[in-house]
């Protein structure tokens, strides 16, 4: 076991202490969200089972909205659509 508390002083965490303490906090959250997950997933199931959207028009959305919230310049990416797109044919 490493102790990278350089300061030696006994108030402060070791880093494995912390990395403990990390991956218990993580794992609270990735478990409080897995109800938003399964309410995601019926979401996503219920349009397609109305018929309302397909699979692919999901994806297409879901692609242009994360495109969206991550501010993606259109251009830029359309240049960079085209230019792989030269290189697959």
């Amino acid at each position: 076991m490493v102790d990278n508390n350089s300061a030696g002083n006994n108030n402060e965490d070791t880093f494995e202490e912390k990395v403990v303490n990390y991956i218990k906090s993580l794992s609270a959250i990735e478990e409080a969200m897995e109800p938003f997950k399964e309410q995601k997933r019926a979401l996503k199931g219920n349009y397609i089972e109305n018929g309302w959207l397909t699979k692919e028009d999901i994806s297409m959305a879901v692609k242009a909205f994360r495109m969206v919230k991550d501010n993606t310049d259109p251009e830029q990416l359309m240049d960079y659509y085209n230019t792989v797109k030269t290189i697959k044919q």
